[in-house]
C-alpha cells in the first residue's frame, strides 16, 4: 500500500483498496486547477498565508490503525501523513528530505547511512533519535508483528541489519545489492520507541487509540464512525502549520458528503469523475485533476474452484470492452484511460508489450467451451460507496451474461468489503474490484503479488513468479531489471489472475476560501501532501 502509498494500497486498498494497498511514494505530474465563479466570488487573498482556521476534510471510512507502519489504505494514509512525518519524500523523481537530514549510500550499494535532522520532536515534547528509527525498522523486521511491508527489507530470505552509529544516525546493511531500496525507506514514516517497546502487538496495541506523532499536526479526538481531530503541532521543525485544527469528517455517504460540500461543512474531498462537472458549475471550488498513478482492476480469486481454470479467466477478459467500461464508469476518458498492465505509466519499466485481450465475444465462448464450462454463474464483489465501481459492476454483468455467464452483484459497505478481501480463505465472491497506487518504484507492487503476501487478493500462488520479483528487486544491470519486470508484466497478462481497467486521474475539490494548494503539492492517495501550508484566504 503506500507504503506510505500502498497500497494500499493496495494497500495499497488494494489497497483502495480496497487496498487501495495502499500505497508508496509517487511520482506525480502537477496537478490542473479548474476554479470557475459563477455564483460566489472566492475570498480575497494577497498571497500572504494568514494563520488561523480548520479544514474539513471528507475521508469514507474510518482508519485501520492510526500508526504508519501499518498504513496501506487512502483513509489510513491520508490522516497518517499529517500526523506522522517520513524520512523523505520523492516527487517526479526528485527527494526532499523531511526528518531526514540526509541518505549516503556505501560504494558497494549495500550499506545506506541515514542522518536525521538535529533538534526533532516527538508530538508528547520527547526528542526524535536513532533509537526510534532503529525500532522502526526492527518492528518492521520483526515476523511477530506481521508487518505489510516485511518482504521490502528481505532479501532472498535474508533480513536487512540496522543499527545506531550515534544519536542521530543510522546504518542500514543489505545482505545484498537492491536497486528497490529507497522504495522502502521512502515510505517509512518512523514510530516512537518510548511508546511501543515492549508491545507484542503494534498494530492492535491501544497506544494507537492516543497516537503520539511527528507531522505538522497532533492528535486530539477520534470518535469512530464520525470524525478524527488534529490540531497544530507548533514545535514542528519546518515551522508551525497556517491551520489551528484538521477534523478528518467519515462520510460513507459519497451523495451526502456532496451536499455537505456545497453546504460547507466540509471544505475538501476527492470527488467521483461524474461529479465534476456539477461541483465545478457552482464556482464554490478549486477542482484539482491530476494524474494519480493509480490502477481500477478487477481480481479474480483463485480460492473459487471455477476461477482456477486460466481459460475461464481469459474468457472473462475477451468478453470485456474496457473502453466502454471507462466511458461507464468515468463519463470521459479525459479522467481515465485503459490500462494494459499491472504497473502504472509513472513506474520504472511499465510496459503495455503483453497480452492483450480487446473484446472478442466469440473468443470469450471458445474458451469456456475448450474448458468444458457452460452456464457459470458467479459472484461480484465492490464497495457500494464508490461509483464508478457501482457503474463497473452493472457493466460487467451486462457484458458477461452475452457470453452465457450469470453474474450476481454483491455491493458492500467498505469496511466489510476491505475485510473480506484481507481474508486470505475468503470464498464468498469470485470477481471484486480494487484499486491501488504504487509509486514509481516496481518492488513496491510485489506486496501484491507475492504467493503469501495479505494483499495478494487473487491468492494465486507460483514460487516461480515469486523467483521474478526477488530477483528484479536486487538486480542492478537497469536492461536486465527491465527484462525481469517485462516478464512479471507478462505472466500475469497471460495468466490474467488481475484484470487491469483502467488508470484513473485524481479529481479533488477544495473549498474556494483556502489558499497554498500549490505549495502543499497535490499528491496521490492523500490529496495534499503537506497540510501544513494550507491556510483560509
Amino acid at each position: 500500500m503506500k507504503h506510505k502509498y500502498f497500497a494500499l494500497f493496495a494497500l495499497l486498498i488494494s489497497i483502495i483498496m480496497v487496498l487501495s494497498a495502499c500505497g508508496g511514494s509517487s511520482n506525480n505530474s502537477a496537478a490542473s486547477s479548474d476554479s470557475t465563479n459563477k455564483s460566489s466570488a472566492p475570498a480575497a487573498d494577497n498571497g500572504q498565508p494568514k494563520d488561523g482556521g480548520s479544514l474539513i476534510i471528507a475521508v469514507s471510512d474510518d482508519p485501520k490503525a492510526l500508526n504508519p507502519l501499518y498504513a496501506g489504505d487512502r483513509v489510513t494514509l491520508t490522516i497518517n501523513q499529517a500526523l506522522y512525518a517520513p524520512l523523505f519524500n520523492i516527487d517526479n523523481g526528485k527527494k526532499t528530505f523531511v526528518l531526514a537530514e540526509s541518505e549516503t549510500v556505501s560504494p558497494d550499494h549495500k550499506t545506506y547511512t541515514i542522518k536525521l535532522r538535529s533538534g526533532l520532536k516527538w508530538h508528547d515534547g520527547q526528542p526524535i533519535t536513532a533509537d526510534d528509527l532503529v525500532f522502526s525498522i526492527n518492528s518492521i523486521l520483526d515476523e511477530k508483528q506481521n508487518n505489510p511491508f516485511r518482504s521490502y527489507y528481505v532479501f532472498n530470505g535474508k533480513p536487512a541489519k540496522v543499527s545506531k552509529v550515534d544519536d542521530l544516525t543510522v546504518n542500514i546493511v543489505l545482505p545484498e545489492v537492491s536497486a528497490a531500496f529507497d522504495g522502502a525507506l521512502v515510505q517509512l514514516s518512523p514510530i516512537p520507541e518510548h511508546v511501543f517497546k515492549g508491545e507484542a502487538n503494534i498494530e492492535k496495541s491501544a497506544k494507537n487509540n492516543n497516537p503520539v506523532g511527528s507531522g505538522p499536526f497532533k492528535f486530539k479526538e477520534y470518535r469512530p464512525g464520525e470524525y478524527v481531530t488534529l490540531d497544530r503541532f507548533d514545535d514542528y521543525f519546518a515551522g508551525k502549520a497556517h491551520l489551528d485544527s484538521v477534523t478528518y469528517r467519515i462520510a460513507k455517504d459519497p451523495n451526502a458528503a456532496n451536499l455537505a460540500l456545497q453546504n460547507g461543512e466540509i471544505n475538501m474531498r476527492m470527488v467521483d469523475t461524474q461529479d465534476y462537472k456539477k461541483l465545478k458549475d457552482t464556482g464554490k471550488f478549486n477542482l484539482l485533476v491530476y494524474p494519480e498513478g493509480r490502477l481500477q482492476y478487477m481480481v479474480f480469486n483463485l480460492n473459487v474452484p471455477s476461477m482456477q481454470d486460466v481459460k475461464v479467466r481469459q474468457a472473462i477478459a475477451y468478453a470485456l470492452d474496457k473502453n466502454e467500461m471507462i466511458t461507464a464508469s468515468y463519463s470521459s476518458s479525459e479522467f481515465a484511460e485503459p490500462a494494459p498492465s499491472i504497473l502504472t505509466p509513472d513506474t520504472l519499466y511499465q510496459t503495455a508489450d503483453v497480452e492483450k485481450y480487446d473484446y472478442n465475444l466469440d473468443k470469450a465462448k471458445q474458451l469456456l467451451s475448450e474448458a468444458g464450462v457452460s452456464n457459470l454463474k458467479i459472484r461480484l464483489a465492490y464497495a457500494n460507496s464508490n461509483k464508478a465501481q457501482e457503474s463497473q459492476a452493472l457493466y460487467v454483468q451486462q457484458k458477461l451474461k452475452d457470453a452465457g455467464i450469470e453474474v450476481e452483484l454483491l455491493p458492500m459497505d467498505v469496511t466489510a468489503y476491505g475485510n473480506k478481501t484481507l481474508d486470505m480463505n475468503n470464498k464468498d465472491f469470485e470477481l471484486n474490484f480494487g484499486g491501488y497506487i504504487m509509486g514509481f518504484e516496481p518492488d513496491a507492487y510485489k506486496s501484491l503479488f507475492l504467493s503469501n503476501e495479505a494483499y495478494n487478493y487473487s491468492h494465486y500462488k507460483d514460487p516461480k513468479f515469486d523467483e521474478l520479483w526477488n530477483k528484479a528487486a536486487v538486480e542492478v544491470d537497469e536492461t536486465k531489471r527491465a527484462d525481469l519486470y517485462k516478464q512479471i508484466q507478462q505472466t500475469v497478462a497471460k495468466q490474467m489472475t488481475v484484470y487491469p481497467i483502467a488508470y484513473t486521474q485524481a479529481v479533488v475539490a477544495i473549498d474556494n476560501s483556502y489558499g497554498g494548494i500549490k505549495e502543499a503539492i497535490p499528491k496521490p492517495v492523500v490529496m495534499l501532501e503537506d497540510l501544513s501550508k494550507i491556510y483560509k484566504k
